[in-house]
């Protein structure tokens, strides 16, 4: 096991296009680091820098205490796993198993027990004599980590090795993943664009834009205090409602926009004294909009609702705050009309603010503390 340390790593491609900007990252020894973005936002190809697959153009890769930053990629002790799979199609789970122990000249007899072990593991032991062509999607990508797992290395890669699969199989092997990285105790640095999969997955989660990385942290911590907009309107599904308006103080504390109107808070005035007149976005997550007023401490927003999307065990309430539309997570029960006005009712500690400029998020003193689970918090 290894931490995994970068240090101002900055990948630009020979057409002047910046695809990572001199990324800061350290993923501890034995935890498992997502890499979540939106496709093109540099995350692949971070991994691909740290893997020796790619060539760095400026700043360090550490593995441990070793640089790796200028070692070829078999030098580096990483195995990497791929979306594609990349199995040799005329070998046998066994094989394929097997190829790269015996390319580095591991024993018959150590080898087979690598081998033996990691199909045990993985659930593979009735299927080691097939071709992969005979193999359904999930017992694949169990071989193409097994293949990975049995090389025993300090760190392993992992380049969104779930997308080729449905959302069903997706799920299943999440959970695998995360029940190998308990078994293995082994540095994990995880890449996609799936949020579900950060959220579940990750110890931390990095998240990055346009190759930028723009906030770490524990998953909740992320999701309930974003750094920025980027990630306020990223993490989520729905995500975010943004409102974005003059920040106004007659008669008393308020977003204006246009018709619109959004009562703040008093409480909110020192720490916004410094935005009156100007542009601000106040952010609120559709959980945290109530058709009943669940106690002290809300502020009211009268609404006229677009549609009803019910999902099941909920529905999505898609509303119009004067020029805003907002999305509400409310229950499946007694739904309003398409048409008509609502009172939604939002806790006054779940309000987030921006910077509208720069995007960056005013800390306003009366969010809730944000506590993290023990299973989610970075090792």
């Amino acid at each position: 096991m290894a931490a995994v340390t970068l240090k101002g790593v900055r990948k630009v491609y020979n057409n002047g296009h910046v695809a990572v900007h001199a990324a800061d990252i350290a993923a501890r020894d034995g935890e498992l680091l997502v890499l979540v973005g939106p496709s093109g936002c540099g995350k692949s190809t971070l991994l691909r820098l740290i893997a020796g697959l790619e060539e760095v153009s400026a700043g360090r890769i550490e593995v441990g205490a070793r640089d790796v930053t200028d070692l070829a990629p078999r030098d580096r002790d990483i195995a990497m796993v791929f979306q594609s799979y990349a199995l040799y199609p005329h070998m046998t789970v066994e094989q394929n198993l097997g190829f790269g122990l015996k390319l580095r000249g591991i024993a018959a007899d150590e080898s087979q027990r690598r081998v033996t072990q990691a199909a045990k593991m993985l659930d593979l032991g009735s299927v080691l004599e097939r071709l992969p062509k005979q193999l359904s999607g999930g017992q694949r990508q169990r071989v193409a980590l097994g293949r990975a797992l049995v090389r025993q290395p300090q760190v392993f890669l992992l380049d969104e090795p779930l997308s080729n699969l449905d959302a069903k199989l997706r799920s299943a092997m999440r959970t695998e993943i995360a029940r190998l990285h308990r078994s293995l105790n082994t540095t994990m640095i995880y890449v996609t664009h799936d949020q579900i999969e950060a959220m579940t997955l990750g110890q931390r989660i990095a998240v990055m834009d346009a190759g930028v990385v723009q906030q770490i942290d524990a998953p909740m911590r992320i999701y309930q205090q974003p750094a920025n907009l980027f990630v306020a309107g990223f993490l989520g599904n729905p995500a975010m409602n943004l409102l974005r308006g003059h920040l106004r103080t007659q008669p008393e504390l308020a977003l204006s926009n246009e018709n619109g109107r959004l009562p703040l808070p008093p409480e909110l005035a020192t720490a916004l004294q410094g935005y009156v007149e100007r542009e601000i976005v106040v952010g609120i997550r559709p959980e945290d909009l109530h058709r009943e007023r669940p106690g002290a401490g809300m502020i009211e927003l009268r609404v006229l609702v677009e549609l009803i999307e019910p999902v099941g065990n909920e529905a999505f309430l898609h509303a119009r705050l004067g020029p805003w539309p907002l999305i509400a997570r409310i229950p499946p029960e007694s739904l309003p009309d398409c048409g008509s006005q609502l009172k939604l009712y939002a806790p006054r500690n779940k309000l987030h603010c921006f910077d509208a400029v720069s995007g960056t998020r005013i800390e306003c003193g009366v969010m809730e503390k944000v506590s993290v689970s023990p299973t989610h918090e970075a090792v």
